[in-house]
């Protein structure tokens, strides 16, 4: 300003001086109220008092209370030379109005026109932007954030191993087990980057939202509006229209408005579906819609007036669409914390995270503190939701109450559900990793009593996050055993356990993550535990069974030459009969849906009873008649066949080899 100041007083300059004030309406005013001018300079300024009459007669001429074709016809739409015209009158009236000579009577006059002029100018401001504004293009702004760099896919341990598609067995569930939502498990694939490979300050796509020559238009009425005081009208007027447009750029990407008491009312499964639908619009809403609408607002605005009315203008523009946009993540934030909402509330925190520089970019100004400051805030939020989550699934596996044993001892629900549960969780490694600082409450620390104690020595190196999973495997464990009590059989309850730490063990080497935090040695102690169950079924089941192939008692004297008590022996082989049939019937209806497992066990089993049976049917088969012997070798190998495929034996599954 001071390099004009010093232009003016040179006198050479004077005609230059007019001509260059009437192209910069707002520096002759601002010289004049900071009194930088000289009386005499002003006055030469000034245009002539013809011109002025003229200047009066071309805006009186547009005005729409007094004449009717000006309401019909817009300056804008007209040739060049009247918009040129009729911006040059403006800006004479602009600069004659402060004039010390002039008379109350004239000043009036000029303030009258003035006024007309204004609000002519605003019916064409509004008229521009009304003719040139369209909602953004939905595919390009979705195809603008949807980039890839250093893509992490996504692993596929338990993508097919869902409750409904692999708990076949299982028609009815516990409630207490079905608070674990199949929505849970939906979606995984949705994040196709991770979090932290996405971030990127170069993410913004900003569109051109008006043509060139409508932003010069736009900038030439708001330059004069700003330059007579009129910048709150001009704010006013360009945030009405732009926020109509920014409504349905957000009616086309998708973003309802709801209040938050609208959204935490939501059923889980539509509030499930909408938080996938809010993470793509956020980013088209920031990056795109904002980021644009934004540039457009420099455009026009920047560096008028003596505040920042682009900053104004911007969050006259944006600030009801953006807390509405991010009112939704906040109500998500801080709704009921339950264990099926965690994978959701994973993937908002981790596409806010991936916003927040570009929030940061864009909402820069001091205007925008407001709508800047509630992402973190948001995050936070999200943060302990997801701490306090993981937190109710600890507790909801220790306390799982049901007592009804599951047919058959097969694998019960809740270990499908908490091991897909974990599985899904050990998917989001990276982000729990960064959230989950510190151990599991355990033993007597625990708020419940009845919570089994974990030694963290014997897992040195592992993280809080592969602690609090180790946590969760531990207390599913504990659950399974209460579980395992109300079988009657005790073989049947050790086959319970095997089966359900078998499928435990299987999920989490299926899953390289999981394995990779879980650590060797606690899979090492989790196969001994279904191994040594797997014993200790068939000693409760086959002890009984080969201890009537003992030859004690068969002997009539004591002496095994002494010869061999018939009535004894007959009463063995039907003891044998009856207790291998009553297995046979009862364990066949028993199921290991693991193939390889119940083959082993099959295996382990034939490998104590056919040499047993062997041996005693080559001792004694001379000593008494084949009525009593009612299976063969053969016969008893393939009877053992039939157990643990959940079925029951018919007649003809047997096939006997006499």
């Amino acid at each position: 300003m001071i390099l004009y100041f010093s232009y003016f007083l040179n006198p050479s300059h004077i005609e230059t001086n007019y001509t260059f004030c009437l192209s910069h309406p707002t520096l002759f005013p601002y010289l004049k109220k900071k009194k930088q001018l000289s009386p005499s300079i002003i006055t030469v300024m000034e245009p002539p008092e013809n011109d002025i009459i003229t200047a009066e007669q071309i805006i009186l001429r547009w005005d729409t209370t007094a004449s009717e074709a000006a309401g019909v016809r817009m300056i804008f739409e007209s040739n060049r030379e009247e918009v040129k015209r009729y911006l040059q009158a403006v800006d004479q009236i602009l600069i004659s109005i402060n004039s010390p000579t002039l008379s109350d009577d004239h000043s009036n006059k000029l303030n009258n026109a003035i006024q007309i002029a204004m609000a002519r100018l605003e019916d064409e401001f509004r008229n521009i932007l009304i003719t040139n504004s369209t909602p953004i293009e939905t595919e390009t702004s979705n195809e603008s954030i949807s980039f890839t760099p250093k893509t992490t896919p996504r692993t596929s341990s338990c993508r097919s191993d869902s409750p409904e598609k692999n708990d076949s067995n299982n028609t009815k569930r516990d409630d207490s087990i079905s608070r674990i939502s199949s929505a849970s498990f939906t979606d995984r694939n949705e994040r196709s980057v991770t979090f932290a490979s996405c971030r990127s300050m170069n993410s913004i796509r900003e569109q051109d939202l008006l043509p060139p020559e409508s932003i010069a238009d736009l900038r030439c009425i708001a330059e004069r509006m700003i330059a007579a005081g009129y910048h709150r009208e001009c704010v006013q007027v360009y945030g009405s229209v732009r926020k109509s447009v920014v409504d349905g750029s957000f009616k086309k990407l998708g973003v309802e408005k709801l209040s938050i008491g609208d959204i935490q009312r939501l059923e889980w499964e539509a509030l499930n579906a909408k938080i996938g639908k809010w993470i793509v619009a956020a980013k088209a809403c920031i990056r795109v819609l904002f980021a644009s609408e934004k540039k457009l607002c420099k455009q026009i605005f920047e560096d008028l007036g003596s505040t920042a009315v682009d900053d104004a203008c911007f969050m006259e523009t944006v600030k009801s669409p953006a807390n509405q946009l991010f009112n939704f993540a906040e109500a998500i934030s801080i709704s009921r914390r339950s264990p099926e909402k965690l994978f959701k509330i994973l993937d908002l925190h981790d596409s806010l995270l991936d916003l927040l520089p570009d929030i940061d970019d864009v909402f820069d100004s001091k205007l925008a503190e407001s709508v800047r400051i509630q992402a973190p805030e948001i995050l936070s939020r999200l943060v302990e939701a997801a701490r306090g989550m993981i937190s109710e699934f600890e507790n909801a596996v220790l306390r799982e109450p049901s007592r009804v044993p599951v047919p058959g001892g097969t694998i019960h629900p809740l270990t499908r559900y908490v091991m897909n549960y974990i599985s899904l969780i050990s998917d989001y490694k990276q982000t729990l990793g960064e959230l989950i600082v510190s151990k599991p409450t355990t033993g007597s620390r625990h708020c419940d009593s009845g919570a089994p104690d974990m030694d963290f020595d014997e897992h040195e190196g592992r993280s809080p996050f592969a602690l609090h999973l180790i946590w969760i495997i531990t207390l599913l464990h504990s659950n399974l055993e209460g579980k395992s009590k109300h079988y009657k059989d005790n073989s049947l309850a050790h086959l319970f356990i095997m089966n359900n730490v078998h499928y435990i063990v299987q999920k989490i080497k299926g899953s390289s993550e999981l394995r990779e935090m879980i650590g060797d040695n606690y899979l090492r102690t989790l196969t001994r535990i279904f191994r040594q169950a797997a014993t200790n079924h068939q000693r409760a089941t086959w002890i009984g069974v080969l201890h009537c192939l003992r030859d004690e008692g068969l002997h009539s004297t004591g002496s095994f030459s002494s010869g061999v008590s018939k009535s004894a022996l007959r009463a063995r082989f039907k003891s044998f009969n009856a207790i291998f049939d009553e297995v046979h019937r009862t364990q066949a209806l028993w199921l290991i849906p693991d193939e390889q497992l119940r083959e082993e066990l099959r295996i382990s089993i034939l490998e104590k009873l056919s040499p047993a049976y062997r041996s005693f049917l080559g001792r004694f088969r001379n000593h008494i008649s084949d009525n009593y012997i009612k299976y063969t070798v053969e016969d008893l190998e393939n009877a053992v066949l039939d157990l643990f495929e959940g079925n029951p034996v018919s007649q003809h599954s047997r096939r006997k080899s006499h």
